[in-house]
């Protein structure tokens, strides 16, 4: 057993750290999850690093790794930092612990990242697949040259250039303050390259592969160019500079490393998401690793997207474009003519030879051919159809359309969709669902040879969403088309395809067994947030109930609230009328409600310092900057649903200079994740309690499928994730121990009993103190006192 203090890389841990580090090591031990409710400031990284940390390294387990999940980027630049301190501290005599976070390869391509070789974010990854496959096909059996030699040529093409005195092309490409060995440009092949006289390659993945032990039996860990036992926590940007100077492929030396580090840092889909785990992360799920859930309040949610299907009109249109011109070939052949452009004959010998190795039919490319373009225009008929009953004279007033939701069937009635009793009635049936997924893969094949480009197809994500929409069931998963604003000028006037993006979607409801079946896979692990109340609907709903009941696997539950000063803090529970809307009506409404709130948030914006408003919508959120604007004499900022470049550059305003006034959308990406430690926020006020639109058909269902699986639909899918947005918002405000602010949560849900109060769902430590909107002026002005003293 090691000592974990030594892991732990501060002097002296707070008391719930010892606790929550002992009782996840204790319970890691059992193979069983340790479950944290921890306020920030309770040091939860650190816990969770130590307590893994300390497993891995113990010779009496059998956990090798310690894989980190979070959804925040902010989060996972914290873990980062924390393992740092950890080996800054480590003894002497110690080895450092390895660690790698995990990115995508745009982040770490060395022609990406400065714009080289033509190959930017919308190209990297269809790029990077054909660059490898040319680069295996002329160094593999039957090629031409070595990985070990490509490499070479790559190098002298960048020294011949250098001794010509070339001054425009001699230079070698740069990323991550490094010189690569190779020029900018992508080097070529000369006469003998299977594609042509000359055929492009990736010098960098042809040092990997030279770099790759000749036997089969040699670890692929010995092609990543540094030691782990003294490297510490390799950051993206430092793997790339490592791997680059080198001149190594950074993405695959990632790949190699995955299994030899103890530490490693992702993102939710690395574990989650079935393609990652499928292509890349799938040797991490076992029970020698020791997982940490992040921000797990998020799992649910994040885990629901990961796991649902859907495919875009755009998506058919192109897979039915790629099915005719693998059938044209054998078509044109039988009917004794050409295709425009010459001769098929090759094309369709090469069409036979991958139909018979594939064991598909020609009349089956045919019957998916039939199959695709006749859902295309049954979706088309339904959009028309919705719209010609919700907008009447829509093709004139295409600028008019709103986002909708097309239910194939009743939401609150788990039976057939429309889409598969149409597809019934038509003359499809199960194999057609099901073989279009094969049918797709060897479409893609055969053209991907034909072209000799590894691009991504549509044909294959069409077959997949066809197979999981006949497979599913009807009750924890939900389909319908959903419409989504934009604009193409490319499409006909009148045209609805002018105005949205069509998706036939096939939605996940219940994501719980897919969290706890994955769960299930690890050895143990720690879940944790700083809002997860009430635990116990919590771990039904992440399926770590199931675990513990039918695995025998412990779980383990901790609670730390706050233990920064309390005097440093106020915090109100507001008995205002319900900020629902019913009371409160449009925006534009002049009512007692919106009186009520107007009033309150103005005299909370008042405050000296930065203040955050957090309204249940963008909608909402614009008439509360407006009545700010008219009332407070601060400068109001407005978030709004918008990119996330638009959205940093609105917290760096609110963050510099003088005291200003945030109001944002608490599903928006402000009132989570955002460091606001410091004098970067002195009160944060959350109006209602923000409840998605529970006319949604999407939510209808979910809550439908969630009274079925946990009894109470309303209060497991709506309510509690509800106030979990609004506690996440309200923690922004106390961040250390001297942070001084004010935390209020207006609306009578949150201050009395009733039939629809959330009051149980807050923590029972007593903080937020209900009080009557008369009241919250003795507050703030006892707040502003202190402040005045200090």
């Amino acid at each position: 057993m090691t000592n974990w203090r030594a892991i732990f890389g501060h002097d002296s841990p707070y008391d719930p750290q010892v606790d929550g580090i002992e009782t996840a090591i204790d319970t890691g031990r059992k193979g069983g999850y340790t479950v944290i409710e921890g306020a920030c400031g309770t040091g939860k990284t650190m816990i969770a690093l130590t307590a893994g940390i300390d497993l891995v390294r113990d010779p009496d387990t059998d956990y090798e790794r310690v894989l980190v999940l979070t959804s925040v980027k902010q989060q996972l630049r914290q873990f980062e930092a924390d393992l740092e301190t950890i080996n800054a501290n480590l003894p002497a005599d110690w080895d450092p612990v390895s660690g790698l976070t995990l990115v995508g390869k745009a982040d770490v391509c060395p022609y990406n990242r400065e714009g080289a070789a033509g190959i930017d974010d919308g190209n990297v990854y269809d790029r990077c697949e054909t660059l490898r496959d040319r680069t295996r096909d002329l160094t593999g059996e039957g090629g031409d040259t070595t990985a070990k030699n490509l490499a070479a040529r790559a190098r002298s093409q960048q020294i011949g250039l250098a001794d010509s005195g070339s001054q425009a092309t001699s230079t070698f490409l740069e990323t991550a303050g490094e010189p690569t060995p190779y020029p900018p440009d992508l080097p070529e092949y000369g006469e003998g390259g299977p594609v042509g006289a000359e055929t492009e390659y990736c010098p960098f993945y042809a040092q990997y592969l030279a770099d790759l032990p000749d036997d089969e039996d040699g670890a692929v860990a010995e092609a990543v160019p540094y030691d782990f036992t003294d490297a510490g926590m390799v950051t993206p940007e430092d793997l790339v500079a490592r791997s680059v100077t080198h001149g190594t492929c950074p993405h695959s030396v990632m790949g190699a490393a995955l299994g030899e580090v103890e530490v490693v840092i992702g993102n939710y889909y690395h574990a989650f998401d079935p393609r990652t785990v499928g292509s890349f992360t799938g040797t991490l799920l076992d029970d020698s690793t020791f997982v940490v859930c992040d921000e797990a309040h998020m799992l649910e949610p994040r885990v629901r997207d990961l796991v649902s299907e859907g495919v875009a009109d755009a998506t058919l249109r192109d897979a039915e474009t790629e099915l005719s011109r693998v059938i044209q070939p054998i078509k044109f052949e039988r009917e004794g003519r050409q295709a425009e452009g010459g001769s098929k004959t090759a094309d369709a010998d090469l069409v036979r030879g991958e139909l018979k190795e594939s064991d598909v039919s020609f009349e089956e490319l045919n019957r998916t051919l039939e199959f695709v373009r006749d859902l295309r225009a049954e979706l088309d008929r339904r959009v028309t159809a919705s719209l010609d009953r919700n907008y009447r004279g829509w093709q004139s007033n295409l600028t008019d359309l709103n986002d909708e939701e097309i239910p194939l069937r009743d939401p609150a009635e788990p039976v057939e969709d429309e889409l598969s009793e149409w597809a019934s009635e038509a003359g499809y049936g199960d194999a057609d669902w099901v073989r279009a997924e094969t049918v797709g893969a060897v479409v893609a094949r055969i053209l991907n040879e034909a072209e000799d480009e590894d691009r991504t197809r549509a044909a294959p994500a069409v077959g997949r969403v066809l197979g999981e929409w006949y497979r599913q069931d009807h009750t924890d998963y939900f389909r319908e088309i959903e419409l989504e604003r934009t604009w193409d000028d490319t499409e006909p006037a009148g045209s609805w395809r002018r105005a949205y993006n069509a998706r036939l979607a096939l939605h996940n409801c219940v994501p719980s067994d897919a969290i706890g079946d994955r769960l299930g896979m690890f050895g143990g692990g720690i879940l944790m947030s700083a809002t997860l109340e009430p635990m116990d609907a919590f771990t039904e709903v992440t399926g770590l109930q199931y675990l513990e009941r039918e695995d025998d696997r412990p779980v383990v539950e901790r609670r730390y609230g706050l233990h920064f000063p309390a005097e440093n803090r106020e915090s109100f529970a507001v008995a205002a009328p319900k900020f629902t809307y019913d009371n409160r009506g449009q925006p534009d409404a002049d009512n007692q409600t919106r009186s009520h709130y107007a009033n309150a948030i103005a005299k909370i914006a008042r405050l000296p310092g930065n203040v955050l408003v957090g309204m249940p919508s963008y909608a909402e959120a614009e008439w509360a900057a407006g009545v700010l604007e008219q009332r407070v004499d601060k400068s109001v900022l407005r978030d709004a649903a918008s990119d996330d470049e638009t959205t940093q550059s609105l917290k760096a305003d609110f963050f510099a200079g003088e005291g200003k006034v945030l109001v944002t959308s608490l599903r928006g990406t402000l009132t989570e994740g955002v460091d606001y430690s410091g004098d970067r926020l002195a009160a944060a006020v959350v109006c209602g309690v923000p409840i998605v639109n529970t006319s949604s058909p999407r939510t209808k269902a979910v809550r439908r499928a969630y009274d079925d699986t946990f009894g109470d639909g309303f209060t497991y899918a709506l309510t509690i994730p509800a106030v979990r947005k609004a506690r996440q918002a309200i923690g922004r405000v106390i961040r250390s121990p001297d942070d001084v602010g004010v935390r209020v949560l207006l609306d009578e849900r949150y201050a009395r009993d009733s039939w629809d109060s959330v009051r149980p769902y807050l923590p029972a430590d007593g903080e937020f103190q209900p009080v009557s909107p008369d009241m919250l002026d003795v507050g703030l002005e006892r707040f502003r006192s202190r402040l005045s003293s200090q």
